[in-house]
């Protein structure tokens, strides 16, 4: 795992500029460094050590030096296409998943990256076409992000490299911020800097004589084939088998996270790594510490726990908002932090579940497409007038169910965790001329046009939830700790799997990832594979009413440049209400003051 940067321009000074760009994601990549530098570009690389660790440096050249590769991720079927390769007559140097990019490239040209199975963020140098060719992963598990005016054109794994370049304008784009509202973090190729845009999953880029050229090498498929639910289990249980034996590939130890959770525990028990961690907190009902040590003891493991304090919590937020580029409110980014923290004292590597959930349908709200079906029955004419009249009410239990029910999922589902609705945040937000969020959603809603419901959903929750919020802190929050994730449930074979299952082997009234649970618990030694999807529980709701996290909420919320964004009395209203229990506002308060703690980090301190 590591760190790319990279810039093309015809100046001449390029060596000082490239190494503080790369310096300042040291993080990414602590135990080497590499460039290289010509007189149209500059490549600078960060390395964390896993595979070939003594010839495996970056930047890597072909025989003749003319086409030059940095590589940030792993190539899980690298063995078999060195072999491939080989057979065609190339000759490799190293032992290293590098080298294999560097001939593919060589072999397949701008197909290299649908052969890949891995995560992976790339750039090569073609020195004879003045070629810059960069392809991001299927799922967007590595980050690469760009930024392009008239004379130049940058490159790099985190946003914050492009500080160091002495002609980068910092701009705060205004306009996606009532989207971060609704969504709790960016949903759109933009970002909040602007001019600088984060190449999308399963795309290749090609950048020649100052044009610009993107390339959609994979999208995403649901076919469902008719078979029995045994056969589908085996079929889950030995692609999971198949896929950890991949991500196993390491030439140093690797660990896994572990929560009390169906995922991780499968995780662990397919892995069995020598040790593993958690993390939880004091209050029993938001600890998974016991249910961890439970399997890792029955399974003969080492676990490693933390209990996180609701001060360290506080205290570092400022640094999550640093690591992530982009403010995002989801409150698990700061577990994982910790936990990564814990982990990093030992390994270079761990293990972790994200992605089952959205693979194999595992939120309950996918269940109350199943559960509420009967009430579909009634004309649609007849629910959305209902809906009209909802809307006009108090908030009170059951107004959003039949508000829901009275929209098109087109207009109103824009993922697993909505926090802020189209009218609050016309009465919060004083900045106009905001993207929609069914513009945002549109795409891959016109993708899945003749899917079920279901399975529209899973494809609004993989190219949004999964990419854009779990992955993006997955990556920073192991990476901020010079810790490699990764993540074996997303995999290319392992969707394939999961998009042929049908929908009641994903959810039924019962129960949610219905098949993957079952083949679980062929190798779970314990009861974890029974356990409800919780999220990843973290005490927010309850430490906001608490003074310490109140005052330093309402000291944010009250400072002059909240005032430039936000109505300031309506959301200490918000903040308010929530403290004197009359209604529910955790998700709506933390999302404020993350974007406003983020805004503080990159535009009033930086």
């Amino acid at each position: 795992m590591c760190g790319i940067v990279g810039f093309i321009n015809k100046e001449e000074k390029k060596e000082k500029i490239i190494k503080k760009m790369a310096d300042r994601i040291v993080h990414r990549g602590p135990d080497a460094e590499g460039f290289y530098i010509d007189e149209n570009i500059a490549l600078g690389h960060r390395r964390l050590a896993i595979i070939d660790i003594n010839a495996g440096i970056q930047p890597m050249f072909n025989e003749d030096e003319k086409i030059v590769v940095i590589f940030n991720g792993e190539i899980y079927n690298y063995i078999e296409l060195k072999a491939e390769l080989k057979k065609k007559k190339h000759k490799f140097s190293t032992n290293s998943d590098t080298e294999v990019l560097v001939h593919g490239y060589e072999e397949w040209g701008s197909d290299l990256p649908s052969k890949l199975r891995g995560m992976f963020a790339f750039a090569i140098w073609d020195k004879e076409k003045e070629t810059l060719f960069c392809a991001r992963d299927h799922f967007g598990i590595k980050p690469l992000y760009y930024y392009k005016t008239e004379e130049e054109f940058l490159f790099a794994s985190e946003i914050k490299s492009f500080l160091d370049y002495p002609n980068f304008k910092k701009e705060l784009n205004q306009e996606i911020l009532a989207s971060y509202l609704s969504f709790s973090f960016t949903p759109t190729s933009e970002t909040f800097f602007k001019n600088v845009y984060r190449l999308d999953p399963g795309t290749s880029l090609t950048f020649h004589k100052n044009k610009l050229k993107m390339n959609k090498f994979f999208k995403l498929e649901f076919k469902e084939k008719k078979q029995e639910f045994e056969k589908a289990v085996e079929e889950i249980g030995s692609i999971m088998k198949d896929s950890v034996n991949h991500h196993l590939l390491s030439d140093v130890e690797i660990g896994s996270f572990l929560s009390s959770g169906i995922d991780s525990s499968y995780l662990v028990a397919l892995a069995k790594p020598d040790k593993t961690y958690t993390v939880g907190y004091d209050n029993p009902k938001y600890n998974e510490i016991e249910y961890a040590k439970n399997l890792t003891e029955l399974l003969n493991l080492s676990n490693t726990s933390k209990k996180i304090t609701k001060e360290e919590y506080l205290a570092i937020i400022p640094k999550i908002m640093y690591h992530m580029d982009e403010p995002s409110s989801d409150p698990a980014a700061v577990a994982l932090y910790f936990v990564s923290n814990l982990a990093s004292q030992d390994v270079k590597v761990v293990l972790s579940g994200e992605g089952a959930d959205e693979f194999f349908g595992g939120y309950n709200i996918y269940r109350k497409d199943v559960d509420m079906s009967f009430y579909n029955k009634i004309p649609f004419c007849i629910r959305h007038l209902i809906a009209k009249i909802a809307s006009c009410l108090p908030e009170v239990k059951g107004i959003n169910f039949l508000i829901r029910r009275g929209m098109t999922l087109e207009e109103n589902y824009i993922g697993v965790n909505k926090v802020f609705g189209k009218n609050e945040i016309r009465k919060i937000l004083k900045v106009k001329n905001q993207k929609s969020n069914q513009a945002i959603t549109k795409p891959v809603y016109d993708e899945q046009k003749n899917k079920s419901d279901i399975v529209k959903m899973q494809a609004i929750d993989i190219n949004f939830w999964l990419i854009k919020d779990i992955l993006q802190k997955a990556d920073r929050m192991t990476m901020a700790n010079s810790l490699e994730g990764r993540v074996p449930f997303i995999d290319t074979e392992v969707f394939h799997v999961a998009s042929s299952l049908p929908i009641e082997y994903k959810v039924t009234k019962e129960n949610t990832k219905v098949a993957l649970r079952e083949a679980a618990k062929q190798v779970i030694p314990n009861e974890s594979y029974k356990k409800k999807k919780l999220g990843f529980p973290v005490p927010l709701r309850d430490w906001l009413k608490e003074n310490d996290f109140y005052e330093e909420v309402k000291n944010t919320f009250n400072r002059e440049y909240a005032n430039v964004f936000f109505n300031q009395k309506r959301i200490i209203k918000l903040l308010e209400n929530h403290k004197n229990n009359k209604k529910d506002n955790y998700k709506k308060v933390w999302t404020i003051y993350c974007f406003l703690k983020w805004y503080e980090i990159f535009f009033i301190e930086n």
